[in-house]
C-alpha cells in the first residue's frame, strides 16, 4: 500500500479545507456591515475610565472581535463614517441611505447590518426605515459600553443583529434595531436610560421579537408602512429642510419660535407638555407661523402616549399636524421627508398616521 508524502497529506487536507469553506460560503448569505462610529466603537484610556473616544475602532476591528460570525454570513465591511452619534447629520444621513440602497441593489448582497452610537441610534433608524429602496433587511446595532471596556456589549449585538439580518422573518420588515437580546422596529424604539445596557424600548407597542444567542422569536408584525411603501426618495437630494424641535415648559415664550423661523426653519417640531399643548404666547406664534406657510407639528416632551388630533388645542382651525406616537425627534425625521414632496399640512398628517 503506498503512503502519500507529509507534503501531499498536508497538500490534500488544504485544498479540501478550502473547498469544505467555499461550500459554505456558497450557501451563506452575503452581508454588507457599514460602520458609522459611537460607542460600540469607542475605547477607553484605560478599562477602569469612565470617559472614552467614540470612533476609536474601524469596521474590521469589530468584526473581528465577534466569534464565529463568518458561520452566520459572508461579511463585508465598509467604513461610512466614524463619529459620535452626537454629531450625526443630514449630510452623514444622505450618504449613509445611499449606500444602503447601493449595498441592497447588489446580487450578492442579502442584507445590510450598520453600527452606530446610540445618541441617536432612533432618528437614523426612522429616517432609513422611510427612505430604503429596497425589502432586503436593514438591522442597526450599537452599544452602551465601549469596545474596550469590561463586559463590552458590543460583540453580542453584532452577533445577534447578523443573525436577525440573516432571517427571514426579517424581510420587508423596515430597519430593524437591534440590541440587548430585543429587536425593535425604527419606528416605536427609543432611548431611555443614560448608561445602562437595557435603555432601548419600544414604550408604546413593545418589541419586535426577542433575541439570544442569535436565535430569533418574532412578535407582532409592522402595521405602518416601511421602505419602498413610502413613496420618499433621496435620489435628486443633497440636503434636506430644516426643521427644528422646540421644547414646551412653563412661561414658555415665542422668541425661540421666531429665531427658528428667522434662521431658515420650514418646519417646526414643539415637545409640548401633555397631549402638545403650549402657553398662549407661543400657540398664537405657531398660528401665525403656519399661515405663513411654515409646517407646525404638535409633538410631546412626555415619554409615552399619542398626540391626538383636536385634542387640547384645534388643529383643524389652526393648520397643525398631530404627531400621534412619533416623539419629537422621530417627528423631525417624518417632517423633512415630508416637505421635499409638499407643504399641505392635510397631506403631511395623513403621512404622520400612516408612516
Amino acid at each position: 500500500m503506498r503512503h502519500r508524502s507529509p507534503v501531499i497529506e498536508a497538500a490534500v487536507i488544504a485544498v479540501a479545507t478550502l473547498f469544505a469553506f467555499t461550500l459554505q460560503a456558497a450557501n451563506l448569505p452575503g452581508i454588507r456591515v457599514l460602520a458609522t462610529g459611537g460607542t460600540i466603537a469607542g475605547a477607553q484610556a484605560s478599562a477602569t475610565d469612565y470617559s472614552y473616544k467614540s470612533g476609536a475602532h474601524d469596521v474590521n476591528s469589530l468584526l473581528s472581535a465577534v466569534p464565529n460570525l463568518d458561520k452566520l454570513a459572508v461579511i463585508t465591511g465598509e467604513q461610512v463614517a466614524n463619529i459620535g452619534s452626537q454629531d450625526m447629520n443630514d449630510g452623514v444621513w444622505l450618504k449613509l441611505a445611499r449606500r444602503v440602497n447601493a449595498a441592497l441593489a447588489e446580487p450578492g448582497t442579502d442584507g445590510v447590518l450598520i453600527t452606530h452610537g446610540t445618541d441617536t441610534l432612533e432618528e437614523t433608524s426612522y429616517f432609513l426605515t422611510l427612505v430604503t429602496s429596497s425589502t432586503k433587511p436593514v438591522v442597526m446595532v450599537g452599544s452602551m459600553r465601549p469596545a474596550t471596556a469590561i463586559s463590552a456589549d458590543g460583540p453580542g449585538n453584532i452577533y445577534n443583529g447578523v443573525a436577525v439580518v440573516t432571517n427571514p422573518g426579517a424581510k420587508g420588515k423596515g430597519t430593524l434595531v437591534v440590541l440587548n437580546d430585543e429587536i425593535h422596529y425604527a419606528r416605536n424604539v427609543v432611548k431611555t436610560n443614560t448608561t445602562t445596557v437595557q435603555t432601548f424600548v419600544s414604550i408604546n407597542r413593545g418589541p419586535a421579537g426577542v433575541v439570544n444567542t442569535g436565535k430569533i422569536q418574532w412578535f407582532e408584525p409592522m402595521d405602518r408602512k416601511v421602505g419602498p411603501a413610502t413613496g420618499f426618495s433621496i435620489d435628486a437630494l443633497d440636503k434636506l429642510p430644516r426643521v427644528d424641535v422646540i421644547y414646551a415648559h412653563a412661561n414658555m415664550s415665542a422668541d425661540l419660535i421666531d429665531a427658528a423661523i428667522r434662521n431658515g426653519a420650514k418646519g417646526l417640531v414643539i415637545a409640548g407638555v401633555g397631549d402638545g399643548n403650549m402657553t398662549t404666547p407661543a400657540l398664537d406664534a405657531l398660528t401665525k407661523a403656519a399661515k405663513d406657510g411654515i409646517v407646525v407639528v404638535r409633538s410631546t416632551r412626555l415619554p409615552s402616549g399619542i398626540v391626538l388630533r383636536n385634542n387640547e388645542v384645534n388643529d383643524d382651525e389652526k393648520g397643525f399636524v398631530a404627531s400621534g406616537e412619533l416623539n419629537p425627534a422621530k417627528s423631525r425625521v417624518l417632517l423633512q421627508l415630508a416637505l421635499t414632496q409638499t407643504k399641505d399640512p392635510v397631506r403631511i398628517q395623513r403621512m404622520f398616521y400612516e408612516y
